[in-house]
């Protein structure tokens, strides 16, 4: 049986409670700034965890009269606050590098430091890995940039157990509050990243990746005379994409025949694309300027013989200009 969402970001809350109070444990084991730096992380770990339980709850929420779009977009919300509280971790933990290193603090206590922190990792590397594959599988932003954050947290503990070895190895203590001011550059460009993904993504950005799925469809379920699709838009609503584009149709086709036939396409698209959606196409006349290209059959208007299908390219899409250029450009 297939998990929610929402029961996997209560899951994703618990775990991090749990990992949380081990390494602060580890902490007080070994007084080490670079394992503080690590445990901090882990309070960011779980407020996320929370928020993203309110925001698969907000995000689930149908269109409605004030939000004819649907809730989608708040996942983007929570991703952006989840940047701001990686980068405001990354300012605790330099304050507190730099305290410590001018109290001159040691560390002890290091096998049993090293043993909680690999087990902290090993959580999280398996909880990021689950929230990733989850999030891309779904279209889940938030889910996403939770996978993301905790596999970077695994890969600041790796670097932790690392100084931790350092230390114990040479006893040059200023390696550890050395290492807490690198995990802190390391937390501020993740987060840096996360905010700005997530601002592209409120402000419909152009997402090629997306684009090229689209493209991928579009090809794949191409009937006769869908001549060809450019101007293509999306904005994204969480896992609903609302994808407007302008689309070449026989000049001679009335109303009732390109609604029809324009609407099976929709529904072909739809039927393999990753994404729930909408497609609003803007119909433009073929003015017999594509008949090379088109494979209408008994077409009464062709001027040219049809030599052949050209596909689509990302190029031809996203252009607001007619495609009949792209057309002649690869004749």
């Amino acid at each position: 049986m297939k998990i929610s969402q929402k029961h996997v970001a209560i899951l994703t809350l618990i775990f991090g409670v749990g990992i949380m109070v081990i390494k602060f444990w580890a902490y007080n084991l070994t007084g080490s700034q670079a394992v503080f730096s690590d445990a901090v992380e882990s309070i960011v770990n779980v407020i996320t965890a929370f928020t993203l339980i309110v925001t698969l709850v907000i995000a689930a929420r149908p269109a409605d009269d004030d939000h004819p779009y649907g809730h989608g977009k708040v996942e983007f919300f929570s991703a952006a606050f989840e940047g701001g509280l990686i980068i405001f971790a990354s300012i605790v933990i330099v304050i507190e590098a730099i305290q410590s290193y001018s109290r001159g603090n040691t560390v002890g206590r290091f096998d049993q430091g090293q043993a909680i922190i690999f087990v902290a990792a090993i959580l999280n590397l398996a909880v990021g890995y689950y929230l990733l594959r989850r999030g891309k599988k779904d279209g889940s932003h938030a889910l996403v940039a939770s996978g993301k954050h905790l596999m970077s947290d695994f890969w600041t503990s790796i670097a932790v157990l690392g100084a931790l070895f350092l230390v114990q190895l040479t006893q040059a203590h200023w390696i550890d509050p050395a290492m807490a001011l690198c995990a802190a550059g390391y937390l501020a460009y993740s987060g840096i990243g996360v905010v700005t993904q997530s601002a592209k993504g409120l402000m419909d950005a152009e997402d090629d990746p997306t684009l090229l799925k689209i493209l991928e469809s579009f090809t794949k379920n191409w009937i006769p005379g869908i001549i060809r699709i450019h101007h293509l838009r999306v904005m994204r609503s969480g896992n609903f994409h609302h994808i407007d584009a302008h689309v070449v149709v026989p000049e001679f086709w009335d109303v009732k025949r390109t609604h029809d036939h324009t609407h099976v396409f929709e529904e072909k698209f739809f039927s393999d694309y990753a994404h729930e959606g909408e497609l609003h196409l803007h119909m433009d006349p073929c003015r017999q300027a594509y008949c090379h290209v088109c494979d209408l059959k008994d077409c009464p208007i062709r001027r040219s013989p049809f030599t052949g299908k050209i596909p689509f390219t990302l190029e031809e899409l996203k252009s607001p200009l007619e495609p009949e250029e792209f057309i002649h450009a690869r004749k």
